[in-house]
């Protein structure tokens, strides 16, 4: 995969850049990844509109839910919102993660910080507890600087990339 442009980004946005840009590419099984806001917004995907060579032969092999990160942003969004929902209905806390396993692939939710989720589109044959371990990894390196301010940047970069590319997404 080809790392996204970071040019012109914060350290901050670079590193989270660069932690998922590794957790894609150093964890075998996984095959797309987003990081999304409270407010359902995606802010970071291993399938950007800037990956379009990577996209193509992901797209020919199913790698993500209809090769889109928007896709996996929704679904993302609204599992944590369902399991948000029952959580406090059972009054059980707070969800840390949910975990879908399905005949083609797996779908993975983790709450970062602030209600922002990561998404991670599994493998069929994907080892479950290693992508979750890799994911606790992955927040806990990343809830801490997921600020406001860098959400907001995050989600700038994103439009800038949809609007240099053309897409209506």
């Amino acid at each position: 995969m080809t790392a996204p442009s970071t040019f012109g980004l914060s350290n901050e946005a670079r590193n989270l850049h660069w932690l998922l840009t590794n957790l894609v590419e150093e964890v075998p099984g996984i095959l797309s990844v987003a990081v999304v806001s409270s407010d359902g917004l995606l802010l970071l995907s291993s399938d950007q509109e800037s990956y379009d060579a990577a996209r193509e032969v992901r797209a020919v092999r199913r790698a993500g839910p209809r090769g889109s990160a928007a896709d996996l942003a929704t679904v993302v969004s609204g599992v944590g919102s369902l399991t948000i929902g029952a959580a406090r209905l059972m009054d059980f806390g707070n969800v840390k993660h949910t975990m879908v396993a399905m005949d083609e692939g797996s779908l993975f939710v983790m709450s970062i910080s602030d209600g922002s989720l990561l998404g991670v589109h599994g493998s069929a044959d994907c080892d479950m507890s290693v992508i979750a371990y890799h994911m606790a990894l992955f927040v806990g390196r990343a809830g801490h600087v997921l600020t406001p301010e860098l959400r907001s940047e995050l989600r700038k970069s994103l439009e800038s990339v949809s609007t240099s590319t053309g897409s209506t997404r």
